[in-house]
């Protein structure tokens, strides 16, 4: 890793001694910094202010404080720290109730070593990362939601360029930070600088809370529409 390149910084929260101690190895193999480990969820509240995580790899079921409170308390009081769920369940009602608490991304237990080591890299460069399959489970509530009519009247948002709408709409689409880039004929960096604008702009902190936005403002349709 290049000197100017900063470490990811992640903490990992899970109640199996083994597992923790697997996925710690892993990471730190893979030159990523396990700045924390904790076991429960009041554990890695305590302890996230001091290990400063950009991404917190979180089990759902813990003791004390479940994984989905863990989370919403995570958004709540450390917005700029990202969460990926690693869990067993891939079950429909976990992953909306994780991703609805705020995480960024939701990978089941099952997933190799290289999967996991993107997903958390794709996490911390802010991309919504889900185990294959789950993507459309999280899109799919999105627009049912709003089918629903949950959005309320809410006021225009702010003003977002041309560029910015056509990324925001291939976000609501389930695309990558990489596959928009690929998409567009621009590099990954102008990507994610677009889409870091576009959360600055909407007063977002994640790709979850921004397809969500993109699906209210009835973005997720043909990306070549005007």
């Amino acid at each position: 890793m290049p000197d100017d390149v900063p470490q990811l910084r992640v903490m990992i929260v899970d109640d199996h001694p083994i597992w923790l101690e697997a996925i710690e190895r892993d990471l730190r193999d893979a030159g990523l910094a396990v700045v924390g480990v904790a076991g429960d969820g009041d554990q890695a509240l305590r302890r996230i202010p001091a290990a400063r995580p950009d991404v917190v790899l979180l089990d759902l079921r813990l003791p004390t404080l479940d994984g989905v409170e863990t989370t919403r308390r995570i958004a709540a009081e450390h917005p700029g720290v990202r969460v990926l769920v690693l869990s067993a369940s891939g079950e429909e009602r976990d992953v909306l109730a994780a991703i609805k608490a705020g995480a960024t991304g939701y990978l089941v237990k099952s997933a190799s070593r290289e999967e996991l080591l993107e997903a958390v890299r794709r996490t911390a460069a802010g991309d919504a990362v889900f185990t294959p399959g789950l993507a459309g489970l999280v899109l799919g509530e999105f627009r049912r939601m709003m089918s629903d009519g949950s959005r309320g009247d809410e006021p225009a948002g702010p003003r977002l360029t041309d560029r910015e709408t056509e990324i925001l709409r291939l976000v609501a689409k389930g695309l990558s930070s990489r596959q928009i880039a690929e998409r567009l004929v621009l590099s990954h960096r102008t990507v994610q600088n677009h889409t870091q604008n576009v959360l600055a702009k909407l007063q977002l902190h994640n790709r979850v809370e921004l397809t969500r936005y993109a699906i209210e403002q009835g973005l997720d349709g043909d990306p070549t529409a005007s």
